[in-house]
């Protein structure tokens, strides 16, 4: 078997929102399998820099990139600029989002849609340009962040759960797209993983006794799904949703 450092030798990765505890995992785990690595982010300037830095502490190669991902011109100077550094565009993580939680019949109509904007919408558009210059190689790997919430709904996030259901409608006819040129489409559904983001839900929601495993998982337990994916160790599987829960939820994605 290749060694892990040799998984992505010379390919070039692009992780979206990179400056939060999950982006800036996957982006590390990129690295060190040998990616060259863009760094999104939209607003967390310094955190997406710190990640930068240790990359280039590990050896790797790192540009941080800011881009708002819901204009179609930004995503587009996103991905062409990482085109440009290093001549190719390999990896695409589809890892920004966020959710303001509520119940349905008490959100704003600018918050429901700034959900599904962050959620799917970005996702959409940065796979579409993505897809652009795998093509000319005829080879890629997208991994889309989903989420647990999308496979099992949460009281409090309706819109947040249909954004990420729609990530999972969206890697799924993707895959059969892009398949025939070389491109896998895949997603990883986190469950409760330990980051700020999990840390802020009510303790009925984050109780680890729900959990077949009895506690959270790390970040770099996600990294190493998103590894898997990205890599020629998954190089027969596409249009998959891997449960990432911890046996929090045993059903059928």
């Amino acid at each position: 078997m290749m060694e892990l450092s040799k998984l992505l030798e010379g390919q070039v990765a692009v992780v979206t929102g990179a400056s939060g505890d999950l982006g800036r995992a996957i982006a590390l785990g990129l690295g060190a399998a040998g990616a060259h690595l863009v760094i999104h982010y939209r607003s967390r300037s310094n955190m997406a820099k710190e990640t930068v830095e240790e990359l280039r502490r590990m050896g790797t190669e790192a540009e941080a990139i800011q881009a708002d991902l819901n204009g179609g011109d930004a995503v587009a100077r996103l991905m062409t600029e990482a085109h440009q550094r290093w001549g190719r565009l390999d990896v695409l993580v589809n890892n920004a989002g966020g959710s303001r939680d509520g119940l349905c019949m008490m959100q704003a109509e600018r918050d429901l849609r700034e959900i599904v904007d962050s959620n799917l919408i970005s996702a959409a558009l940065c796979s579409r340009e993505a897809v652009r210059y795998m093509l000319r190689s005829h080879h890629g790997a997208i991994i889309n962040i989903s989420s647990l919430s999308a496979l099992t709904g949460l009281p409090g996030q309706t819109a947040y759960s249909a954004a990420k259901a729609g990530l999972i409608g969206l890697t799924r006819a993707l895959a059969q797209e892009v398949g025939t040129k070389g491109i896998r489409v895949n997603a990883v559904a986190p469950g409760l993983i330990d980051s700020q983001v999990v840390r802020a839900l009510p303790e009925h929601l984050r109780d680890v006794r729900n959990i077949a495993l009895g506690r959270y998982g790390r970040p770099d337990e996600v990294a190493n799904a998103v590894l898997f994916l990205a890599s020629d160790l998954s190089s027969y599987v596409t249009g998959s949703v891997l449960n990432l829960s911890g046996g929090l939820y045993t059903g059928s994605s």
